[in-house]
């Protein structure tokens, strides 16, 4: 199995920067495609970003683009979300997902979640 927990949550100002992390461990990282995905209280999860196997195509969600970008350090077993521009309805639990595969844009194409980090963006 993969292990994933996110880190670099928190509360900043619209406008404000954050950067989100996720560590994994388990298998071999660099199989997996990986995503974010992020979900505010009432709501659907709903996609945010990934990226493929090597890292060499990210996609981020129209929402985001501009503003979001999405990596990975494979031989750190990590992924990244640099978050720049935050609006408070960026505010959600933000989680991180691996898929065994291509990158995909929808919850039901990934294995396995961290438990979420919190991000807020205040007005």
């Amino acid at each position: 199995q993969v292990q994933l927990v996110e880190s670099g949550g928190g509360l900043v100002q619209a406008g404000g920067s954050l950067r989100l992390s996720c560590a994994a461990s388990g298998r071999t990282v660099s199989n997996y495609a990986m995503g974010w995905f992020r979900q505010a209280p009432g709501k659907e999860r709903e996609f945010v970003a990934t990226i493929s196997r090597s890292g060499s195509i990210p996609v981020v969600a129209d929402s985001a683009k501009g503003r979001f970008t999405i990596s990975r350090d494979n031989a750190k077993n990590t992924v990244s979300l640099q978050m720049n521009s935050l609006k408070p309805e960026d505010t959600a639990i933000y989680y991180c997902a691996a898929r065994s595969g291509s990158l995909a844009a929808v919850v039901s194409a990934f294995d396995y979640w961290g438990q979420g980090t919190q991000v807020t963006v205040s007005s």
